[in-house]
């Protein structure tokens, strides 16, 4: 059974108010292109497919473009859960009716049916779980003992499991957090504190587990529990990250094999360094312009009006920060109650801290000479 495996679309998304559907359309045109190449038996689409509940209208069109290109021009099924950005209920409206024409969408749990495919081996069943909320998981048949995110999932496991048969393979698809995966800031998390996460052994029994949520590629324990990770990145935080989607076979006896397929984005998130000079004058010729950046300048001196400048060059500068290098001796890591330090031990701390190098003495008595004026003025007005 080939399975091309994706989640977290986050259809509508914006990166630092700038819309990110043109990169979206753009991916997912190649997402289409590489279901029907490699004529993948399902896809599957582990939640959070829009950004937000109440996706923009525009955002709505795109998924209904490239589910009727999947379904209706190339034959695939899909399998569509609803993650925690999603709404249950928009996202599984009209779920009975179009499930006959092999879109499965789930966005409640008041249908936990499985689906099942064949292949040359057998039977494939899927479990489309949607997003666990404790409180909906709570009021399951037998679940009044649930009280948070692990006692839910598994209170939901628990009753997938009862479906299986020993004959066939079995695969969930979910949407969760499962300790020991790799977070990225963009992720909206699910709990406080990290009550929010469930252990990898909750899915025992699985031949396979198809999640979304982590946007970093991955898996977690071992390759039977699958993060496919989002289709872009959403952050300077994942600038470094190798988005792809994953192509999962499931062999006769329910081993997984995974092929992470790079796709090419319209423009990648990056981040540069260097000097506000350095950055105007020698853009990268390997890489686009155009691409959405965040500068780090390591200039020690004022610079005047970076950003507009640096838009000049590059018309996708979305964020702007000044890189200091790091000292372990700064003010704020310093020993004692800085209260009894001498206002000039200070600023040498901060000093050093801001612009990693010794103040100089011009610099220093300046400092002196406006903050005994401060502390002459001060003791004026306290007579």
């Amino acid at each position: 059974m080939k399975i091309l495996h994706t989640a977290d679309w986050h259809l509508g998304r914006y990166l630092h108010g700038v819309s990110l559907l043109e990169d979206q359309i753009h991916v997912l045109a190649q997402f289409v292109s590489l279901a029907r190449q490699e004529k993948v038996d399902v896809v599957v689409i582990a939640g959070d497919v829009y950004d937000r509940s109440v996706p923009p209208a525009d955002a709505v069109a795109v998924l209904d473009h490239v589910l009727a290109q999947l379904v209706v021009d190339a034959g695939i099924p899909v399998i569509l859960i609803a993650g925690n950005h999603d709404s249950a209920e928009r996202l599984g409206f009209g779920g009975r009716i179009l499930e006959k024409q092999r879109l499965i969408l789930r966005g409640s749990l008041d249908d936990l049916s499985m689906v099942v495919l064949s292949d040359e081996y057998g039977d494939v069943a899927f479990h489309p779980l949607p997003y666990v909320e404790p409180i909906f998981a709570r009021a399951l048949p037998g679940g009044e003992d649930v009280g948070d995110h692990q006692s839910a999932m598994t209170h939901v496991v628990s009753m997938l499991n009862a479906q299986q048969q020993a004959s066939r393979r079995n695969i969930l698809v979910g949407h969760a957090f499962v300790a020991g995966g790799s977070e990225s800031e963009s992720e909206r998390p699910l709990s406080v504190g990290g009550s929010g996460m469930v252990v990898a052994d909750t899915f025992a029994g699985f031949d396979f587990v198809a999640l979304g949520h982590l946007h970093r590629p991955q898996t977690v324990g071992s390759d039977r529990i699958h993060y496919a990770g989002s289709l872009l990145k959403y952050s300077f935080n994942e600038a470094e990250h190798t988005k792809s989607v994953s192509l999962v076979d499931i062999g006769a006896d329910g081993t997984p094999t995974i092929r992470y397929i790079e796709l090419t984005p319209l423009r990648d998130v990056r981040i540069i360094t260097g000097t506000l000079a350095e950055l105007l004058a020698n853009p990268d010729p390997d890489r686009s312009r155009e691409d959405y950046l965040c500068a780090h300048l390591t200039d020690t001196e004022p610079v005047l009006d970076p950003m507009a400048r640096l838009r000049e060059v590059y018309p996708n500068m979305l964020e702007l920060q000044f890189a200091r290098p790091a000292s372990g001796n700064s003010a704020a890591h310093a020993g004692g109650d800085h209260r009894s330090r001498q206002p000039e031990d200070l600023f040498r701390a901060f000093y050093r801290d801001m612009l990693g190098q010794e103040v100089g003495e011009a610099a220093l008595a300046v400092f002196n000479t406006t903050a005994n004026t401060v502390a002459g003025n001060r003791e004026e007005n306290a007579s």
